[in-house]
């Protein structure tokens, strides 16, 4: 079998149909060794899958930690048990003091565990509240204890412990709400200053060193943690309309299903009722009323499939945004700047087929094409709007399979055509034609036509 048999071999619907027959396709060419043929075309995953991994965004392919969202356990939570561990380097400065030997072994001792303490404090409070609103005074403690923690091993252990009034000033930013963390930072830095300066030996060097990043760590953080917040907010709100949309499209479906059923079913039930006192007297006309029931039934029957085919019919928006979507997770650059998701004068039918065509095309970019750029472009052509989708890929090399086929008669039902070949530059290019409902400017009556009064 050619590539160019499996390019379009997966049904009317752009391979959507679950069959799993394009995945055991794969699977036999895999088996088959990089020979040439379908081996030859299936031979570059591994270059496939790095590309995409350095490309993709995050929050498209669902890995790494996504800002907003508490990371409970996993690997969301070490990345940012890890982001956050990095900044801890700047503890080699008590650390080194510590380990010199200059404060006896009772020193080191109490020193270490002060320090294990201090540092647990400030992971817990940075990892947990940072995404949190302040609720209780159980954070205003925990902040207070570390303050007091850092200015005990300060006084005790000497200048080189200074630095923690910097990583207490970097947690009031990231646990307190921006109003009060206004106030406690510059708080942080005066008893900083209060602390350090009446030192003897680098104290007053190491205040100047640590006055500016103790303000700017802290208010940095501040900022994070609005950020972080708004995101939050951003993505709740998110879900909130997607919830929003689905309901509100329950409730037009279950709206037109009561509108068209509602008389319907109470006429069934009427004449169902008058059917059956007639027929001991009247068989003549029992038969009637069957035969009406039978004619509304099916009518029903129509005004119930018209409603599920209007219901599930693909629009240009939802398929822009489900194109946008895949070509990212392929990793393939696309370009769909160029279209605009409504038009005045596109029918609901037309605009199905559009969406039914945007689907395929994108769907056998991303399968089959290898492609690294895919441009989408909608425009008008005369009296019709031209759907264009052109990729660097390999397209095609023989006979069309169901793919474009199905797609093809799609379109010839809503009176368009649909034209496919290789790009100009290389690549194969789809460009799907429907016409448009534009309404004829009204004629101008003649003069002959025209009334004169008296």
């Amino acid at each position: 079998m050619t590539r160019r048999g499996d390019w379009s071999d997966r049904g009317d619907q752009g391979g959507d149909d679950g069959s799993g027959r394009g995945d055991g396709r794969r699977e036999r060419a895999r088996g088959q060794g990089g020979h040439g043929g379908r081996g030859e075309w299936y031979g570059r995953p591994a270059r496939r899958r790095l590309w995409r991994y350095l490309t993709n965004e995050d929050e498209e392919t669902g890995q790494g930690l996504a800002i907003g969202r508490q990371p409970e356990r996993g690997r969301p939570a070490f990345v940012k048990l890890l982001w956050i561990g990095i900044w801890l380097a700047y503890m080699a400065a008590p650390v080194s003091d510590l380990f010199d030997g200059d404060h006896g072994t009772v020193g080191t001792v109490l020193g270490s565990a002060g320090l294990a303490a201090f540092i647990s404090a400030y992971l817990i409070l940075v990892f947990r509240h940072t995404v949190l609103p302040l609720r209780g005074a159980g954070v205003l403690v925990a902040l207070g204890v570390l303050m007091a923690l850092g200015i005990v091993l300060a006084l005790t252990l000497g200048p080189p412990w200074l630095v923690l009034c910097v990583y207490v000033s970097v947690a009031c930013g990231a646990v307190l709400p921006a109003r009060g963390a206004r106030i406690v930072i510059p708080l942080v830095t005066v008893v900083l200053l209060a602390v350090g300066l009446p030192m003897r030996g680098d104290g007053g060097a190491l205040v100047a060193a640590l006055l500016i990043p103790s303000l700017l760590g802290g208010f940095a953080m501040t900022g994070v943690r609005q950020m972080v917040r708004t995101t939050k907010a951003l993505r709740e709100a998110r879900a909130t309309v997607a919830h929003l949309a689905a309901n509100e499209e329950r409730l037009r479906l279950a709206r037109d299903l009561h509108d068209l059923l509602g008389h319907s079913l109470s006429l069934i039930t009427l004449k169902s009722e008058l059917a059956g006192r007639m027929l001991p007297d009247s068989p003549e006309g029992a038969a009637q009323q069957v035969a009406d029931i039978e004619r509304v039934s099916r009518q029903a029957l129509v005004d119930v499939r018209e409603a599920v085919s209007g219901f599930r019919r693909p629009t240009l928006e939802a398929e822009v945004a489900g194109a946008r979507t895949a070509l990212a997770a392929a990793g393939v650059n696309g370009d769909l700047s160029r279209v605009p998701t409504s038009h005045p004068d596109l029918p609901p039918d037309e605009e199905g087929a559009l969406a039914w065509a945007l689907r395929e095309a994108v769907t056998n970019v991303v399968r089959h094409s290898g492609a690294r750029s895919c441009a989408v472009t909608l425009e008008e052509r005369g009296d019709e709007l031209r759907l264009t989708v052109a990729d660097d890929g390999q397209g095609p090399g023989g006979a069309y399979g169901n793919g474009l086929t199905g797609l093809s008669e799609r379109l010839q039902l809503a009176d368009g055509r649909l034209e496919t070949g290789p790009g100009e530059r290389g690549g194969f290019v789809l460009r799907a034609y429907v016409p448009l409902s534009r309404r004829a400017a009204p004629e101008a009556p003649a003069a002959s036509d025209v009334e004169v009064g008296p």
